[in-house]
């Protein structure tokens, strides 16, 4: 009976957990999502909102990192549970990392107010933006459902998602090269888009840990990036 009840407890902590980061997930969509928002229609009230409420997500990685390095201590899982706790940490991260760049764009949002915009890029960063939701979206569905292949799916958008990106680019470089006005909003615009692209790869990094939780085994081929944009031009989110 007593044994019993510790492994009771143990699932429903471990449940607890994985609630968590699902929670987190829909912070992250729901900040992605209206980030983009904000960005189109210049909603300086909204990008603050999304600004902030990167601080829940951050709470809810914290909650999520101490809850399972408490579980890892006292529980000693078996080897499948122990790979859940550890995806679901590698998860948490990836989607705090992703909160974070919600944050950053609409920190830019903000930042771009009554500058003006150069144009078509506005329509080409909602499409980016709604390419990149969608795999965030995938990947998190794949680890619910526990689908490798869905994950794998995932996995195999995320050049596209890169070569999205390069093209947004040469555009903007372009309108920065033609017009020197449009450098202070192309760089800011730029950064956005990178943002972007980096919440894809994180979304790959989710679909990774999915494979890993169901299988055993990460996958073992690098990914092909097609990132040819320099280092110079790198952001950092936080």
């Amino acid at each position: 009976m007593i044994e019993k009840h510790i492994v009771s407890s143990f699932d429903r902590d471990l449940e607890s957990i994985q609630a968590a980061v699902v929670k987190m997930g829909g912070l992250v969509e729901t900040a992605l999502r209206d980030a983009t928002k904000a960005l189109k229609s210049q909603d300086v009230a909204l990008a603050e909102t999304v600004r902030k409420g990167d601080k829940v997500v951050d709470e809810l990685d914290l909650t999520v990192k101490t809850d399972a390095a408490r579980l890892l201590a006292l529980r000693s899982p078996t080897a499948g549970d122990l790979r859940t706790v550890l995806s679901v940490m590698e998860i948490a991260s990836h989607l705090e990392r992703c909160g974070d760049y919600a944050k950053n764009m609409a920190k830019r949002t903000i930042a771009m107010a009554g500058s003006g915009e150069i144009s078509g890029s506005s329509v080409a960063l909602g499409r980016m933006s709604g390419f990149v939701e969608a795999m965030v979206k995938d990947a998190l569905d794949a680890f619910i459902q526990r689908d490798t292949a869905k994950a794998a799916e995932v996995i195999e958008r995320d050049l596209e998602a890169d070569q999205i990106y390069n093209t947004l680019f040469r555009s903007l470089l372009t309108h920065m090269m033609e017009d020197p006005r449009n450098i202070a909003v192309g760089m800011h615009l730029h950064f956005i888009a990178k943002n972007i692209e980096r919440v894809g790869d994180h979304a790959t990094g989710i679909a990774e840990q999915t494979i890993y939780l169901v299988t055993g085994d990460l996958p073992d081929e690098d990914r092909p990036k097609k990132d040819r944009t320099s280092l110079a031009f790198q952001d950092s989110a936080g």
